[in-house]
């Protein structure tokens, strides 16, 4: 909970600055980051990359790596409405768990991966019409967003967004999707429904992702949100942590950062690094993804050139 206000309390301003950032980076002994301002036709935006390295790097050797990647248009829609957007969970869930797992490798606890967080940061970001509610958008072109989000080191992502503007999913908290990987929506994960119901005491909500929810988002299909795009730049499988709610609330709304949903969101993903450093936590059945490659044939190119990438 105190990693949850400390990131509310970093984004609930006017404008963001790095030095605001790296205030709260320098309290939890956060030294390996990035901040590049990015800007677009619509504005711009502050792009954070946080690395909590538990394992040294060395030549010859696999390293497993998680990415924690905060999806959102931005965490403020100003000048149209004043303070925090439903749309910043993403960003504030990504950040709370960067000052978690920094603050257990400051007390001595160790992970057996390392962890690769990204977001971004824009509090002046433009509404766009989305039924049955408005989204955030973004400031910077989606795909720039998703290039620099993307690690080519992460070895499984948990894609976190808020996913409250929707019919289809309505629970207190947050839901987890199906896995993707190169096209294919895979069931859910095993490890990851245990660890989920571990966390949140009751069974686990599943978000129904469809074929529309991981084509470009310059496709003009319905799109319950971008949280599964990052598959695009990636071979890594991915899952969506949506933070969500039991009415559909637009993502620009303010008020609606539901403190219990963030911090069980943010514990959720601790718990996920932990089981995934221990080999414990599978994205994915490999074998099973074989078989429907197999059957499907390659989707990764023949998507990912509807969005322009080679």
């Amino acid at each position: 909970m105190k990693h949850v206000i400390d990131a509310i309390d970093l984004l609930d301003r006017r404008e963001v600055l790095p030095d605001d950032v790296e205030k709260f980076f320098k309290k939890y002994n956060i030294e390996n980051y990035e901040l590049k301002e990015l800007k677009g036709f619509k504005g711009k935006t502050l792009f954070v990359k946080i690395v909590i390295e538990f394992v040294k790097e060395e030549s010859g050797k696999q390293t497993k790596t998680l990415g924690i990647i905060g999806r959102l248009g931005g965490v403020g829609a100003r000048p149209h409405f004043v303070g925090l957007v439903s749309d910043a969970d993403g960003a504030i869930v990504a950040l709370a768990v960067a000052f978690k797992l920094a603050e257990m490798k400051t007390r001595g606890d160790y992970i057996n991966c390392n962890i690769i967080i990204t977001t971004h940061i824009s509090t002046h970001s433009p509404i766009i019409p989305h039924k049955p509610k408005p989204f955030v958008g973004s400031p910077v072109d989606m795909m720039t967003l998703l290039r620099m989000e993307v690690d080519p080191r992460m070895d499984a992502i948990l894609s976190i967004d808020a996913t409250k503007a929707n019919k289809v999913i309505k629970v207190e908290g947050f839901a987890i999707t199906p896995t993707v990987k190169e096209g294919i929506i895979l069931k859910v994960s095993d490890d990851l429904i245990k660890i989920y119901e571990r966390v949140m005491d009751k069974p686990a909500a599943v978000v129904p992702i469809t074929m529309q929810d991981i084509l470009p988002a310059n496709i003009n299909v319905y799109h319950i949100n971008t949280m599964m795009l990052p598959w695009l730049i990636t071979n890594a499988p991915v899952v969506g942590v949506a933070l969500t709610s039991r009415n559909p609330i637009s993502g620009c709304a303010t008020g609606a950062n539901y403190i219990y949903s963030l911090e069980r969101a943010t514990t959720f993903s601790v718990e996920v690094a932990k089981e995934f450093g221990r080999n414990q936590c599978q994205f994915y059945d490999a074998k099973e993804f074989e078989i429907l490659k197999k059957i499907y044939g390659d989707l990764t190119n023949k998507i990912r050139l509807l969005a322009g990438i080679k």
